[in-house]
């Protein structure tokens, strides 16, 4: 998973993509435990990274990242912005200063970020919940439809979780039985990227 193959442009179309074809859904999961909006907001962010597109790639993939980033924290809404904007700029800058072979070490230091951010833990029902799983089966080798699988069960796996974080931490046990939305959004984008770069290696 090196970054420099990465035609950057082609990825945030295709992440963007995954957002709005599925943001109504977002939408639904959010409806039931928040504020109904995180489809929306996921998708005005997805938007607005899109249309910086060309810039974005004219950049050094580092600096790209963090920008994408802080383009997330300035344009998706509630608690998502932050979080993605906190793991996206957490990459950035901790690839500036590593190798891409050290990814698995990047992402697990990013994450890590995103918990401090959100004072929160796996377990707690949110985007955490994919994000770890994703780093273990990145760091024991998975295959990329194998990670894009395990984001999904992940995300399918927070209807057991009670919600201890967010708007959703009001429910209490009501919280119980439905897929947080934040990890949908995020088994969505693992997903897509993982796809992309399957397609890419086999060109």
């Amino acid at each position: 998973m090196q970054p420099e193959p990465i035609h950057l442009a082609e990825l945030i179309e295709v992440c963007c993509a995954a957002i709005v074809a599925n943001s109504d859904h977002l939408c639904a999961l959010d409806r039931a435990i928040g504020d109904g909006d995180h489809g929306t907001n996921m998708k005005r962010g997805c938007e607005a990274v899109s249309a910086e597109g060309a810039q974005l790639s004219n950049l050094p993939f580092p600096d790209a990242v963090e920008k994408i980033g802080l383009t997330l924290v300035m344009n998706i809404g509630g608690a998502a912005g932050p979080l993605y904007g906190t793991l996206l700029m957490e990459i950035g800058r901790e690839l500036r200063m590593r190798d891409g072979a050290e990814f698995p070490l990047v992402l697990k230091q990013a994450i890590d970020a995103v918990a401090k951010r959100g004072r929160a833990n796996e377990g707690d029902k949110t985007l955490l919940d994919v994000l770890y799983p994703v780093h273990a089966a990145l760091v024991s080798r998975s295959s990329l439809r194998e990670i894009a699988l395990r984001a999904e069960y992940s995300a399918t796996g927070t209807a057991t979780m009670k919600a201890m974080r967010g708007r959703a931490s009001y429910l209490g046990d009501r919280s119980i039985g439905h897929i947080d939305p934040g990890a949908s959004s995020c088994a969505l984008l693992t997903t897509a990227i993982c796809r992309y770069l399957e397609e890419q290696h086999l060109q």
